[in-house]
């Protein structure tokens, strides 16, 4: 089966994230401490690396999360009664599988509406659901999760999936406004569900985005790499070491490249130079962990209500089901 952009809904073109990479490192490159957005991590081969990095040892999320999925799927059916999926940041839509497969068994779900940025990769999953599902309708959104939450696809009894602790990737000042947009665009007892990693003991939190192959290290400084096809830039990804730490107060994991010397990058398509320091560190994501309480008060302040919570056998990861209340 071959699938062409007429078959998606494309709302968000190459040039649209050309644009919006070349503000965002104007942004960041130039403020004081540095920053960069972790979305630009994933181009093809950053999202090879972290496919890598979900199979590591140390990486407990993504088995955490799995586990819970597989235990909970056909509660999760039998509660909500879904007649329509919709996963935020989809990717490959794997763990979302078991969902599916428990709503069709439950026989409620006519369609499923995977939204990503990557259009590439929207297309393969694409094609991959509808050989699988041949019975259930498949529309791939390529759009923004924070940009375009307003183009949701407006069919009834929706479930929106938003999986992988991703929410962890917003600061609480982005995380309040991205919930409440959610919910304004859901019904009243349409559901939400939603995976947050949780907090737990440093020890346990670093190695996963620390490993000891090296994986992440690779991962942090391939945003570099995208810089430099994308931008014309110069970065030299071998003078950044990668550092993962644990901020207490924050509770939050930051990743940060560090400058093993003093030296200027150029990126001629911004028309701009940049000094780094030796041991100067550019901070490129943050990945907060959560506690039930709180997850539970955010959730309650932009509009849901939380119905069940699930965790992991070790309480690693959690899985919180709310409606729109």
């Amino acid at each position: 089966m071959t699938l062409h952009d007429a078959d998606l809904d494309v709302y968000l073109h190459d040039s649209d994230r050309i644009a919006a990479l070349r503000a965002d490192a104007r942004a960041g490159l130039t403020s004081t401490p540095k920053w960069l957005p972790p979305k630009y991590f994933y181009d093809a081969r950053g999202s090879a690396l972290f496919e890598q990095i979900t199979r590591l040892p140390e990486y407990y999320p993504t088995r955490a999360e799995r586990s819970i999925l597989d235990t909970r799927a056909a509660s999760i059916a039998t509660i909500t009664g879904a007649k329509t999926l919709v996963e935020l940041g989809s990717g490959s839509s794997e763990k979302t599988r078991l969902l599916l497969d428990a709503l069709r068994e439950h026989g409620t779900l006519g369609a499923f509406i995977p939204l990503d940025v990557s259009a590439a990769a929207l297309r393969e999953a694409v094609v991959a659901l509808r050989t699988d599902y041949p019975d259930l309708h498949v529309r791939g959104v390529v759009a923004d999760f924070v940009e375009h939450l307003d183009l949701l696809p407006h069919a009834g009894g929706r479930l929106v999936a938003f999986l992988g602790g991703t929410i962890g990737n917003f600061t609480p000042e982005e995380r309040t406004p991205f919930l409440s947009t959610l919910r304004a665009q859901l019904e009243t007892g349409e559901w939400f569900l939603l995976g947050a990693d949780l907090v737990k003991d440093p020890a346990i939190l670093v190695p996963a985005y620390d490993d000891a192959q090296g994986v992440t290290a690779e991962f942090n400084r391939n945003v570099l790499h995208v810089l430099n096809d994308a931008l014309a830039a110069d970065f030299d990804p071998s003078t950044f070491t990668h550092v993962a730490l644990w901020d207490p107060a924050a509770e939050w994991i930051e990743m940060r490249l560090r400058s093993t010397r003093d030296q200027s990058v150029h990126l001629p398509a911004l028309d701009l130079t940049v000094h780094f320091s030796a041991g100067e560190e550019m901070r490129t994501e943050v990945s907060a962990k959560f506690r039930p309480a709180g997850l539970r008060e955010e959730l309650s302040e932009a509009g849901f209500s939380l119905r069940h919570w699930w965790t992991d056998e070790q309480s690693r990861f959690g899985v919180a089901l709310a409606t729109a209340s």
